[in-house]
């Protein structure tokens, strides 16, 4: 498990987030959502050392997050950011190999191919996997970041808006996956997310924030409310259960 407690962000006087708890179990998805601008991928960047926080403790298994070596962070924990460019011409394959790379440095063995054609599989890009990058949809693109993401095989998967670029029916694919990920494998995987219906339909817990602010946490069932969901949107919101699911239908009159 990962548990944060009182982490705070500020830029000059003004705070991006403030005195935030949450917690992203093992073998669980946890989504985090809320407007632009409520530092939700603030937060994800703090949890994960890319941004260092001003106040409050990130805990990862046992071990404070400061004291986790680099090196041996990025065998337990795997990030994919909200944007990502790589100016060399790669292929599939070659760009999915680089998540082994804190287990091997580079030398695949095996056992390190075995794991790739897995991720490959998983987000069902082996037939395109000798592409190259710049050959490749925006959608097509994104699934490969995310299956080399997943060939890093950490126990604990950030992702800062994994959909991005992804139609319905791709986004439906890596929900599904990143499911799987954590209910048949037990990884904590934790997503930055602004549709608030796939949050609701394929997450266990919700995060919902709001101005640097976490204002609610907890399963879907307790976060996914009207009265939070419009106080945090501010806009009307009608929730209503789809066969065991919260479904958000939202609208401004």
């Amino acid at each position: 498990m990962i548990k944060l407690t009182g982490l705070s962000k500020k830029y000059g006087k003004t705070f991006v987030v403030k005195d935030a708890d949450a917690l992203f179990p093992k073998g669980e998805v946890t989504s985090i959502i809320g407007p632009n601008g409520a530092g939700k991928s603030t937060l994800l960047s703090m949890a994960s050392r890319l941004t260092e926080s001003d106040a409050g403790e990130v805990v990862i298994g046992n071990k404070l997050l400061a004291q986790w070596d680099t090196k041996e962070l990025a065998k337990h924990l795997a990030v994919l950011r909200q944007s990502n460019n790589i100016n060399m011409r790669f292929t599939i394959r070659e760009l999915v190999s680089f998540g082994r790379f804190p287990h091997s440095q580079g030398r695949l063995t095996d056992e390190d191919n075995k794991i790739i054609d897995k991720a490959l599989g998983h987000l069902g890009i082996e037939e395109i996997q000798n592409k190259y990058l710049d050959q490749l949809s925006g959608g097509q693109r994104q699934m490969a970041f995310i299956a080399m993401v997943v060939a890093q095989d950490t126990d604990y998967v950030f992702l800062d808006e994994p959909l991005n670029n992804l139609d319905i029916k791709h986004s439906v694919e890596i929900m599904h996956t990143l499911r799987r990920l954590a209910h048949e494998f037990n990884k904590a995987v934790v997503i930055v997310i602004h549709d608030i219906n796939f949050a609701s339909c394929y997450s266990d817990n919700i995060v919902a924030m709001k101005k640097g602010q976490v204002v609610k946490s907890g399963k879907v069932e307790e976060v996914v409310q009207q009265e939070i969901m419009e106080s945090i949107y501010e806009i009307p919101f009608d929730i209503r259960d789809v066969d065991g699911r919260r479904v958000c239908l939202y609208f401004n009159s």
